[in-house]
């Protein structure tokens, strides 16, 4: 069961935006004097923008993780 919908709703979770491309990144995020973002995945919002499919190239131990919208500059390799 999914909370917040009718058991009579059929619902696919894995239907994501229609766009291959992710609509958001995932960093870690270690703080110190200054704070490192290090990219480690991606992530698809549902096409009812109530979820997100997350894929992770690395799952961090320490930090903190930040989900951050896609811009521009991130889809022509810019970073944080």
């Amino acid at each position: 069961m999914v909370p917040g919908h009718n058991d009579n709703t059929e619902i696919n979770m894995t239907d994501t935006n229609e766009d291959n491309r992710p609509t958001h990144t995932i960093y870690q995020v270690l703080d110190g004097e200054k704070a490192t973002w290090l990219r480690v995945g991606a992530a698809w919002m549902h096409k009812d923008n109530r979820g997100a499919r997350l894929v992770f190239n690395s799952f961090p131990l320490t930090g903190r993780i930040v989900m951050r919208e896609r811009t521009e500059a991130d889809a022509q390799g810019g970073d944080q």
